[in-house]
């Protein structure tokens, strides 16, 4: 990470050891960035912060980018908030559930005679794409394009909750299995980086659809919500 230029560390429930001698050597140099590491109970709230959250697959998932391709689109997915890098533990990777949190997901295309690849190499290859696109854009924060601030993932994870409870009220999700549609949905919704103004009027179309679904089905319908987009 520091090698890249990169100094913002979070790690989700990490295990004892880290202030251990032989894993201080390991970081020789960069204790500042361990030293200054955040820790999370969750990965919603290690990336509740973030613009855009992107999640690293040792599988080639349909869709994932490689990490040039991510490197090229960063600025435009973050919109000048920040953007966070998830990777999974290194015998296992991300878990589905992880990576449906996930608004886009990338995958580095190695030689599949042997693909694998441990975690300090895949996190030096994605920071040097990353570093590599902000040189060449003459200096450039990776991600300062300008523009109204979009909302942080903390908020549109909110929103798509509520989505969720709203679109299982109309019969759209199915009960049994809906977080496949929902990982489509919530991906739709990070591409199109909406503002936190814009997050609210989602949440407020949410909670309407969920009170109609609730009318329709004959319960009751004094709790309207109608303008609590306002």
């Amino acid at each position: 990470m520091k090698n890249m230029g990169l100094r913002t560390l979070w790690l989700v429930e990490p295990g004892p050891g880290l202030d251990d001698p032989g894993a201080r050597s390991l970081a020789y140099g960069a204790w500042d960035v361990l030293d200054g590491a955040r820790r999370a109970s969750s990965l919603l709230e290690a990336v509740s912060g973030s613009v855009a959250v992107v999640g690293t697959s040792g599988r080639d998932v349909t869709g994932a980018w490689t990490p040039r391709e991510l490197a090229t689109a960063a600025g435009r997915l973050a919109g000048g908030g920040p953007l966070s890098l998830v990777f999974g533990p290194e015998a296992s990777g991300l878990t589905r559930a992880e990576m449906d949190l996930c608004h886009s997901l990338v995958h580095v295309p190695t030689d599949p005679v042997h693909p694998s690849l441990n975690l300090a190499q895949a996190v030096l290859l994605l920071a040097y794409e990353l570093r590599l696109a902000a040189l060449t854009e003459a200096g450039a924060a990776v991600g300062d394009v300008g523009g109204e601030a979009r909302a942080p993932a903390g908020e549109l994870e909110q929103a798509v909750r509520e989505l969720r409870e709203a679109l299982l009220e109309i019969g759209f999700l199915d009960p049994a299995s809906p977080d496949r549609v929902l990982t489509e949905l919530r991906r739709l919704l990070a591409r199109g980086g909406p503002t936190p103004r814009e997050v609210v009027l989602l949440r407020g179309l949410a909670r309407q659809v969920a009170w109609a679904g609730r009318v329709a089905r004959g319960g009751a319908g004094s709790d309207n919500p109608r303008g609590s987009g306002r």
